[in-house]
């Protein structure tokens, strides 16, 4: 398991770029027949990366609960699930969920033996999965494609059109605190979210993927009046903190997958920066 520690933005301010990537990036979360997990001290958060191949995958068999000091590990946390590949089936002790590309499903408090199969090994899944703790159990669902929330924002006179798609929401299904959904930047835009906002209530961890081998997206963070990048490639994670920005700006179109974990799930509370206000 990688271990990701919280960072003050005035140690922040002092970092390098290789310092501000190991802090905040994750550049290798997928691996084939295997499960990739990386726990960050902000606000608890547990991301992993899923490539069911040739057998199964049981997440028992990669965690080690005493980390958690837990029986298992949804004892006392929630699960979010995206498929970024091919069909995967996903199942509990008490839920079975068979998930297409880009269908999500939620597992609840209390589930226990999750496992990931893939259904076609020419196309394996790629399960990208976020964490957070729980205060009671809801209800374990699959959320598909078509039934998340579309909202199209931007325009292409500000190179930011985009349709942003609410999986895990208050509008879509309850749950503790975890929110997720994927944005989908259109063909012709490369920013996201500019003007800037922190959330100050709340973290977010954005995984890019549709990013082709040629190209990039340079994710800016850091204080409105401090703010750094990072370069990020394809299905490569970057944990934003409360203090920081988090917008992008490709060299294509591209989508990702946000996650916010918090106080609240209230989708607009944001403080916007102001763009004369950014440094």
């Amino acid at each position: 398991m990688i271990t990701k520690y919280a960072s003050h933005p005035l140690d922040a301010k002092t970092f390098d770029t290789k310092r501000l990537r190991d802090e905040f990036l994750i550049e290798a979360l997928f691996k084939p027949n295997d499960i990739q997990v990386v726990y960050s001290h902000i606000d608890r958060i547990v991301a992993l990366g899923v490539c069911p191949t040739i057998k199964p995958l049981a997440l028992n068999d990669f965690i080690d609960n005493k980390t958690f000091g837990t029986e298992h590990f949804l004892e006392r946390r929630e699960l979010g699930i995206i498929n970024l590949g091919g069909l995967a089936i996903v199942e509990s002790d008490h839920q079975q969920f068979k998930l297409q590309h880009l269908d999500a499903a939620y597992f609840a408090k209390g589930e226990s033996n999750i496992k990931f199969t893939s259904v076609d090994i020419e196309n394996p899944p790629i399960l990208y999965c976020l964490s957070a703790p729980a205060h009671r159990a809801f209800k374990s669902c699959k959320i598909g494609r078509d039934e998340a929330l579309k909202i199209s924002l931007g325009s292409l006179d500000n190179a930011n059109q985009r349709v942003i798609n609410q999986y895990l929401h208050p509008d879509v299904l309850d749950t503790c605190q975890l929110c997720m959904g994927v944005t989908h930047l259109q063909p012709g835009s490369v920013w996201n979210t500019m003007p800037a906002h922190t959330h100050e209530r709340r973290m977010e961890a954005y995984l890019y993927f549709n990013i082709q081998p040629s190209q990039v997206v340079f994710h800016l963070m850091g204080e409105p009046n401090e703010t750094r990048h990072i370069v990020v490639n394809d299905k490569q994670l970057v944990l934003s903190p409360s203090w920081s920005i988090h917008s992008g700006c490709g060299t294509q179109n591209y989508s990702f997958v946000w996650g916010m974990v918090g106080e609240n799930q209230t989708f607009d509370d944001m403080d916007f920066i102001p763009m004369e206000s950014i440094c």
